[in-house]
Formats: structure tokens, C-alpha cells, sequence
């Protein structure tokens, strides 16, 4: 076909376009000059400020849920209702995890995934704003770790942008999703294998932290496997004829041992950890069934690999040593950390453009206080910006914690986020950690770092070069020489009936807690604590 042919007919479509639709096709964008794009960016600041109250609303209603790793049916409720309310239309139960989803709006390229996660932590229930100890129930988990404050963050940065996208006619998808279940490395791999993320062109993801920052190339992070080992043998009467019965329980006691002597052995970046789910029922009967479950942790796919089979070899040898039957099966997984050089760049750009919130009297009396009661340096909430995190000279020498948010690193260039709603100094995985998560800490941590993405989010909307040069990176260095492979395979699902039992253990208890926005205006409020409590 000619050119002036196919130019008649694209003149004849945005023609079609207009008179069907009414406004001017995205396909052909306002041309945004650095003028424009400064002003733009000055509106979009604006637009987030004023929508702090809404903001404070969903991370405290988010932190009054409290739900755990595959069970986070009101928090996926909540904020799928107010995306929908808002445009979004919605893919529900993605991989076939109920609690995950897909939210899209918009149209044409490129197609921006933003990401957050949305589970909390066992045994972390607490007051928000009690600089000690006290449970909102006892037992009960808890926002121990901050994600209830991501996806608001995110949410927060998409609706002040949609409004800029629609009135200037900016092409573009947003796809807002959760991390359901990260704490249990359970779903990210699966949202990957099923394709979810095959079309998408960047991602932004948030992260709480006591900082606004982000970091490119390896994040010094491990990659993991998570394996629950189950041992099957024969029930009999403890007391009266235990030789009639094949302990499952020895089995896994056996298993331990010999992983325990196993760890001298290991490389100095491995690290593993186990709980024993089943240990028996009475001790009166001989345990005919019992599991443990493991997390192994390594630097590289190979030799994460092999302490998966490490752990394999081990539990089949306590089986045979006990004449019990073994069984394992995948939990989740997670790939070491590896983020896009050229999309953080532009982001901590914006990071110093933004700068930290300013924080009260208030703000820093409660970070001392808690600071004081788990005996670290009293120095109150982060006053200097981080700087870009640069990749570890050494990396091969590092190791630490798993996030799946590497998964989909290794498939589409991607940064992640870390904004400043809570406390330094604290030990993570703990009750401290929900201290700040629904106060003006967590509040005024959200906006800042919504105001961030928004701004990082324009900039990939309105100049093609970054997502190009995104890609550039994600090609020519971080995929040059390792390619991702699944940890996960096609017969693996996701481990859905996680933390079902505790949830209806609590979940009726913690009900009376819940957040009513229509009736106080924060959740401190509601719960009548003045802000701070100290000792």
C-alpha cells in the first residue's frame, strides 16, 4: 500500500474516532515541551495534595484489616471497589488466587504496571501511635510490616494522573496490581508464568521504608525457594505399643538434624529457616502425619537450585530412616533483586524534586520513644534524603531477604519505590513496624511518595526515550549473560489455603476494629489515642 494511502485512511479513522468519541484520539497526544511538562508536573503535585484526606482514609482502612497472606478478602474488596468507582475495570482472582486482581485504565502505549503489596504479619497486631507494646487484639496479625499503605500510595498517584492524562489527551495504560501474599513469596512467579506481564512496558513498584529512595542493578537481595516437606507414617498408642507406629514427627525432627548439620557446609550467602507446621496432634499418639517448611535462600538460580535439592535428599533420608512415606511441594519463590538503571535515574529526580515531608514535634517524639523501647539509637525519622542506590561492587558477597517483586524485574524493566512512612531503627516482621502505619508518619510518607510516582509515571508517559532506553538496559546489561528461569513450574499453584485458619480465627474479632471513615476522621480517632502515647 502507498503512503498516501495509508495516510487517507489514518486521516479517515481519527476522523471516525472524534465524531464516535468526541475529543481527539489518544494515539495523537499533545506534543509536551519541558515547558509544558514542568507546569504539568506543578499541577500534578498539586492535584495529590489535595487528595491527602482520601489518602489518609485508605491506608488506615487498609491497616484496620489486618489480613494475612492469601486471605486479604476485604483489603482486595476495599480497593477494587474505589478503582472501579474511578474507571478502573477490573480482572479479578488472577492466577487463580481470590484475593489478587488487575486493574486498567486508559489506552495505547506505553503500559505502565504500578505494584504494592497487601498482606500483614502474624502476631503483629498493635496500636497505631503507642510507642510500646499494646495489641489491638491479642495474637492477632498485624500491619507489622507497612504494606497497608502501598497500593493507597498508588491509587493515590493514579487518579491525580488520570485527571492530567485525560485533559491533555496523553496516551497511555495504568495496570494497578497487588502483591497478594508476599510475605509468603506466593504469587508474583505465577502472575509472570501466566502472562500478565507480557505486554506491559515498565513497572513501578512501592515499597515502605523510613526513606524516599530507589536503587538500580543488584539489590543485594537473595532469591528463595519456599518448600513444605510432608512426612507420612502409621498412628499408635504412645504408651501402650509405640512400636506398632511410624513417626511422622521423627521424620521431621530427623530432617532438621540433619540440615542443621548440613549448614556447616553451606556457602556464607546461603541462609535457610524452617517452622514446623504439623508437629502431631497428642502426645499420647504416635504422630501419623507432620510437615516442615523451609525457605531457602542463595544469590543465584543454580545455587538455589541445589539447596532445594539439598533439602529433597535430606528429606528422603529421614524418611527412610523412619520408614515414613515423604512428600514436598512449592510454596513460592522468588528471584534475587535486579532494577533498571535508566527508570530509576529519572525517578530519583523526581525523589529530589520532592524531598521528604516535613515532619512534627509529634512525628519525632513517637520515633524516639519506640526507638528508646527496643534500645537503638534514638535518632527520630529521617531528615536527609538517601542517595541512588548503585549496584554493590561485590555483589556475590551479599544476601538477605527475598522480595517476588524480582520475578517480574527479570521480565520488564523495573524499579522499585521506597517511601518514608515509617520509623528507622526498627527490626522488621515485628509489632514496632505498625506503629507509625496509620498516623500523619505513614500519611505524610504516602504523599510524598505518591507525588514521586505520579511525577516518574508523566515523565515515561510523555518521553518515549526512557521506556526505550529502559529496554536498552534490561537487554544489553541485566539479561546480557543470566537469563530468568522459573522456580516455579506449569504443575505448581499458588498456595491459597495459606493462613486460612487463622483468618477466621481472628478476622471476627478484629471485625470491631475496622475503620469508619464516615464517623471519625482518622482511625486514631477512633480508637481515642492521642497522639503520641509515650511512657
Amino acid at each position: 500500500m502507498k503512503k498516501h494511502q495509508i495516510s487517507n485512511l489514518l486521516f479517515i479513522s481519527v476522523v471516525f474516532y472524534i465524531i464516535q468519541v468526541g475529543c481527539v484520539p489518544p494515539l495523537f497526544a499533545q506534543k509536551i515541551n519541558a515547558k509544558k511538562l514542568a507546569t504539568l508536573k506543578k499541577e500534578l503535585i498539586l492535584e495529590i495534595d489535595k487528595e491527602q484526606k482520601k489518602s489518609q482514609e485508605m491506608v488506615d482502612m487498609v491497616f484496620s484489616f489486618g489480613e494475612l497472606g492469601f486471605q486479604e478478602e476485604e483489603t482486595s474488596r476495599y480497593l477494587t471497589g474505589i478503582l472501579k468507582e474511578n474507571g478502573f475495570s477490573i480482572e479479578q482472582g488472577i492466577s487463580g488466587v481470590p484475593t489478587a486482581w488487575l486493574a486498567r485504565w486508559g489506552n495505547g502505549k506505553p503500559v505502565i504496571a504500578i505494584g504494592s503489596d497487601i498482606d500483614c504479619i502474624p502476631k503483629a497486631s498493635q496500636k497505631p501511635g503507642v510507642a510500646f507494646h499494646a495489641p489491638l487484639v491479642e495474637g492477632a496479625p498485624g500491619h507489622g510490616e507497612g504494606h497497608n499503605s502501598g497500593v493507597p500510595l498508588n491509587i493515590t498517584a493514579a487518579l491525580a494522573l488520570k485527571k492530567i492524562m485525560e485533559r491533555e489527551h496523553i496516551s497511555g495504560t495504568l495496570v494497578l496490581w497487588p502483591g497478594v501474599a508476599e510475605e509468603q513469596l506466593g504469587t508474583k512467579a505465577y502472575y509472570v508464568r501466566d502472562g500478565y506481564f507480557k505486554d506491559i512496558d515498565a513497572c513501578i513498584f512501592t515499597h515502605v521504608a523510613n526513606n524516599l529512595g530507589v536503587s538500580y542493578g543488584d539489590s543485594g537481595g537473595n532469591g528463595m525457594i519456599s518448600v513444605k516437606f510432608n512426612f507420612e507414617g502409621e498412628a499408635a498408642h504412645s504408651g501402650g505399643a509405640p512400636w506398632r507406629g511410624k513417626s511422622a514427627l521423627d521424620a521431621v525432627e530427623l530432617m532438621n538434624a540433619g540440615w542443621n548439620y548440613h549448614r556447616e557446609h553451606m556457602e556464607p550467602t546461603q541462609r535457610s529457616h524452617y517452622v514446623i507446621t504439623d508437629g502431631g496432634d497428642q502426645p499420647n499418639v504416635v504422630p501419623s502425619k507432620a510437615s516442615v517448611w523451609y525457605y531457602f535462600r542463595e544469590k543465584t538460580y543454580p545455587k538455589i537450585m541445589q539447596m532445594y535439592e539439598d533439602g529433597i535428599r535430606i528429606g528422603e533420608g529421614a524418611a527412610k530412616m523412619t520408614n515414613t512415606k515423604m512428600t514436598y511441594e512449592v510454596l513460592g519463590s522468588a528471584w534475587p533483586g535486579h532494577f533498571n538503571q535508566t527508570i530509576a535515574e529519572t525517578m530519583y529526580k523526581n525523589i529530589q524534586a520532592v524531598g521528604l515531608p516535613t515532619w512534627s514535634a509529634q512525628d519525632q517524639q513517637l520515633a524516639k520513644a519506640i526507638q528508646k523501647e527496643l534500645g537503638v539509637k534514638e535518632e527520630g525519622m529521617n531528615v536527609e534524603l538517601s542517595k541512588l542506590g548503585i549496584p554493590n561492587a561485590n555483589p556475590s558477597l551479599m544476601g538477605g531477604g527475598s522480595d517476588d517483586i524480582a520475578d517480574i524485574a527479570w521480565n520488564v524493566p523495573t524499579v522499585v519505590l521506597r517511601y518514608p512512612s515509617n520509623i528507622p531503627g526498627l527490626p522488621g516482621h515485628h509489632w514496632a513496624n505498625a506503629i507509625a502505619m496509620a498516623t500523619p508518619i505513614a500519611h505524610k510518607g504516602v504523599i510524598a511518595g505518591a507525588k514521586v510516582e505520579a511525577l516518574t509515571l508523566l515523565d515515561m508517559l510523555v518521553d518515549p526515550q526512557i521506556i526505550k532506553d529502559a529496554w536498552t538496559y534490561f537487554n544489553e546489561v541485566q539479561t546480557k549473560e543470566i537469563k530468568y528461569t522459573p522456580l516455579v513450574s506449569e504443575k505448581n499453584k499458588p498456595a491459597t489455603f495459606l493462613n486460612k485458619k487463622i483468618m477466621e480465627e481472628f478476622r471476627p474479632l478484629m471485625k470491631k476494629y475496622y475503620y469508619d471513615p464516615s464517623k471519625y476522621g482518622t482511625y486514631l480517632e477512633q480508637l481515642g489515642i492521642s497522639y503520641p502515647t509515650v511512657r
